[in-house]
C-alpha cells in the first residue's frame, strides 16, 4: 500500500533552516510528480512546491519562492524540501503527496523566537 513518511520538522528561530524528507513506498516513485503541502492551524492545506518525476522541473508557491527548494532522489524513493530564511508564517504541518488521496502523518515545523 502507499506509504508516505515525513520527517525533519522541528522548532527553529526566524531566519533559520530545516530540511524535510519524505520516504515513499507502495507506488512507482520514479514516475510520480511529487509535492509538498502545508497546513497551518485554522487554515486550509496549501500547495508549497512540486517537482516532476525526473526532477527536471519545479514549481513553488509565491510565498516560498527563493527560500525553499524541492528535490528528489529516485534511487532512495525520497523527496526533500530545503527551507531557508524561515518565517513565523511558515509554521505548519508539512505533508508530501504523490498519489491522489494518500497522505502521511506530516511533520510539524514551528518558526518562533
Amino acid at each position: 500500500q502507499v506509504q508516505l513518511v515525513e520527517s525533519g520538522g522541528g522548532l527553529v528561530q526566524p531566519g533559520g533552516s530545516l530540511r524535510l524528507s519524505c520516504a515513499a513506498s507502495g507506488f512507482t516513485f520514479s514516475r510520480a510528480r511529487m509535492s509538498w503541502y502545508r497546513q497551518a492551524p485554522g487554515k486550509e492545506r496549501e500547495l508549497v512546491a512540486t517537482i516532476t518525476s525526473a526532477g527536471s522541473m519545479t514549481n513553488y508557491a509565491d510565498s516560498v519562492k527563493g527560500r525553499f527548494t524541492i528535490s528528489r532522489d529516485n534511487a532512495k524513493n525520497t523527496v526533500y524540501l530545503q527551507m531557508n530564511s524561515l518565517k513565523p508564517e511558515d509554521t505548519a504541518v508539512y505533508y508530501c503527496n504523490g498519489v491522489s488521496g494518500y497522505w502521511g502523518q506530516g511533520t510539524q515545523v514551528t518558526v518562533s523566537s
